[in-house]
């Protein structure tokens, strides 16, 4: 019966390149899921998604995030995703690839977001955990730390906090960690602040 199976689809494939279709790979349920996913993002404005492999590789992708309001405004965040053939059962990998002074986010790019961890459920989606890392920065939460300094200067001082941000965005040491300068940011808010 196997070899029944083997022999009839090695003649649907010589069928498929004898009509110029070539061979079809096929999709794991996770890759079906994510396309669906990804088809129907809602992204917002402030937001990005790029394909650094290209788009035949969706399991891969990568999140721009540009805060426009908050402590982080005028920062320019990548985040890495990658995706488990059994999307949805697991969670996407995520990790920041920026530098960031972030009580959420710890100095390797550790995101501390509880729907990537333990309230992780198959009915999430890929929009619910970009909407979640956007809200990191708008609100970032001091009572669930990656980043414990921050989150102890954000707990207790919250203007010292601002300029720390601030320190780090326009490039410098924050304590004993350096933060290169977010230059693309920084040009294109000051060449809108100039047109406002």
């Amino acid at each position: 019966m196997i070899k029944l199976f083997k022999v009839k689809e090695k003649q649907r494939e010589l069928a498929e390149n004898a009509n110029g279709k070539g061979h079809v790979k096929k999709q794991s349920a996770g890759e079906l899921r994510l396309h669906k996913d990804i088809s129907e993002l809602n992204l917002p404005k402030t937001c990005t998604i790029s394909f650094p492999n290209g788009k035949d590789d969706l399991m891969n992708f990568g999140i721009t995030i540009r805060p426009d309001e908050g402590y982080y405004f005028g920062g320019e965040f990548f985040f890495s995703f990658q995706v488990s053939p059994i999307y949805p059962h697991e969670p996407p990998k995520v990790k920041c690839m920026t530098k960031v002074y972030h009580p959420n986010i710890d100095l390797e790019g550790n995101v501390c977001l509880n729907i990537l961890r333990e309230d992780w459920k198959p009915v999430l989606n890929v929009n619910t955990v970009i909407y979640g890392l956007y809200h990191l920065f708008t609100e970032p939460n001091y009572e669930d730390p990656l980043n414990h300094d921050a989150a102890a200067v954000l707990r207790e001082n919250p203007k010292m906090f601002q300029l720390n941000v601030r320190k780090a965005i326009m490039g410098g040491y924050v304590g004993q960690s350096y933060f290169p300068p977010l230059f693309f940011c920084l040009a294109q808010n000051s060449s809108t602040a100039t047109a406002a």
